[in-house]
């Protein structure tokens, strides 16, 4: 969740020595499906009553009790009431928001669409400074106190991190270069979705901000990134400015963080803010669909950002030509040049 250089510039900080020697050690750390269904009872229009049954999430929340060797000890399963940890009752609850926004948004269940157990762990690692989908299950960090809080605490994270989940099993998107920035972006797209769906926003009500409130206030910055204006996320004396390009004549051509995973996915996310806003309404409506039916439908391992806009342009063709044109122009005020009329993309 957190990008390497952003660690890296921490690691050196003179400032906040507690959170540079967290961010060392998070530096040097690691970084079954089942179905599940509830029971829906209500009273039709002639006074009857009608069952049916209906998806639901099946979650475990595991404690890493501070170690960095997972799963943890089990210690809320699904239909648990609350326990004392804070974190525990977070992972639990972020986990049922990106379940229902994946169902009722794109009629998804769960990670795998075939109804798999959600498992987190918690209290992962000694302050580490970072939350990550391992393949199996979300881990989180509890952060250095310093710097970074728990990051439990942002919902957008949460659904970022089992959007990555989504991706492992829709097709693996190759996590270097444009396909890595683009397994980020889509992540991120998921992240504030899972959000917004949760506060029922508009998309010109959301903030678009993802990871927000993961810093604390001796920091100069929002959140992690921001999806709608890439770059100004933060700007703080140790860790440096944001440096998420807007568009593709600031595109970073780098050896580190996977050939600019987390840099360069500013640029996809920036054309699916100005998307949603656009189309205006609630985003994971229609341009939600848009993005998760190209991904879900096939994309190469080594996608291009062109090739991904080609794919969303072809499914916004589906929906009407205003979305088609819409989605278009988004693209190319990102500088990612498309071919006007026949809903492909080209570089």
């Amino acid at each position: 969740m957190v990008p390497s250089y952003l660690l890296d510039r921490l690691a050196q900080s003179d400032r906040f020595p507690h959170a540079a020697r967290a961010a060392r050690q998070t530096l040097v750390g690691r970084a079954p499906a089942e179905r599940r269904a509830q029971l829906e009872l209500s009273i039709d229009e002639n006074g009857s009553l009608v069952a049916s049954v209906e998806s639901a999430p099946d979650r475990t929340i595991r404690d890493a009790q501070g170690a960095e060797t997972l799963p943890g000890v089990l210690v809320r399963s699904e239909g648990d009431a609350p326990v004392a940890d804070v974190a525990v009752n977070q992972a639990y609850d972020g986990l049922r928001s990106t379940f229902q926004m994946l169902l009722e948004a794109f009629d998804r269940n769960s990670i795998d669409g075939l109804g798999s157990r959600l498992d987190a762990t918690v209290h992962y690692g000694s302050e580490y400074d970072n939350a990550f989908w391992d393949g199996e299950r979300m881990v989180f960090g509890d952060g250095d106190g310093q710097v970074f809080r728990g990051f439990t605490a942002s919902l957008s994270v949460i659904g970022h991190e089992l959007g990555h989940g989504v991706i492992q099993h829709a097709g693996e998107l190759e996590y270097q270069g444009e396909s890595g920035a683009l397994n980020e972006s889509i992540a991120d797209v998921f992240g504030a979705l899972t959000e917004q769906h949760s506060l029922d926003q508009t998309a010109h009500e959301a903030t678009w901000l993802i990871g927000a409130g993961i810093f604390t206030p001796s920091v100069k910055g929002v959140a992690l990134r921001s999806m709608l204006h890439p770059g100004t996320a933060y700007d703080d004396p140790d860790l440096g400015v944001d440096p998420q390009p807007a568009d593709m004549s600031a595109f970073v051509r780098t050896s580190e963080d996977n050939g600019g995973v987390h840099i360069n996915s500013g640029i996809p996310n920036r054309a699916f803010a100005l998307f949603a806003r656009e189309l205006g309404g609630k985003a994971w409506e229609t341009a939600g669909g848009v993005w998760y039916r190209a991904l879900s439908r096939g994309l190469r391992t080594n996608a291009t950002f062109s090739e991904f806009a080609e794919a969303t342009l072809a499914e916004a063709g589906t929906v009407d030509r205003s979305v088609a044109q819409a989605l278009r122009t988004a693209w190319t005020t990102v500088g990612v040049n498309v071919r006007s009329g026949n809903g492909r993309a080209s570089e």
